[in-house]
């Protein structure tokens, strides 16, 4: 049986320095192929991330969506005219504050969402297509451990309460990718 050496602190030091800079060079690619294909079904990063977080926060007010996105109202209110004019989205001021418009993705915009989350899938299982099956074995385990890792690490962080707090961005991520995927049939 080989035995293990646990790795010198200069060795972890580089080791995750490599991993960082692997993982930004892996998901600027995938950002740019994606880019490239949302360009074709006329849609925009920020149009994309807006319909994403209104899927998954519901409808909301202006003034939270600027919030959310650190941008100003007047700075949104543009950006949701464009996304309006393109069937993504809908505004609707509240009956009994009409000062309050509320944005809410639209069937339209709920179903380029799908589409690209399709395409971007598919951009994945094609890269994944490229390793053998211990590679994928083991970018599984990784990724498996990488997300056990995080939720641990953040799991009692004042420092990360506060801020999902002060953002108000608590969410569940249990539906998102990075779920556990059901075990391989035997």
């Amino acid at each position: 049986m080989r035995t293990i050496s646990p790795a010198s602190p200069a060795d972890r030091t580089a080791n995750t320095e490599a991993i960082i800079a692997q993982l930004r060079s892996s998901l600027r690619e995938l950002r740019c192929m994606s880019g490239d294909r949302m360009r074709r079904a006329d849609m925009s990063f920020t149009h994309f991330h807006i319909v994403s977080m209104l899927e998954r926060h519901g409808q909301m007010p202006m003034s939270k969506l600027a919030d959310m996105l650190d941008v100003s109202l007047s700075n949104v209110s543009g950006i949701i005219d464009r996304m309006e004019e393109h069937g993504l989205v809908v505004r609707t001021r509240v009956p009994g504050d009409r000062r309050i418009v509320l944005v809410q993705a639209t069937d339209a915009g709920r179903q380029i969402l799908t589409e690209m989350e399709v395409l971007k899938d598919a951009m994945l299982r094609k890269v994944l297509s490229s390793l053998d099956d211990d590679q994928l074995r083991g970018v599984r385990t990784a990724f498996e451990d990488v997300r056990a890792a995080a939720l641990a690490a953040f799991a009692d962080d004042p420092e990360m309460s506060r801020h999902d707090l002060f953002h108000d961005h608590a969410h569940d991520h249990t539906h998102d990718a990075l779920a556990p995927a059901p075990a391989p049939a035997a």
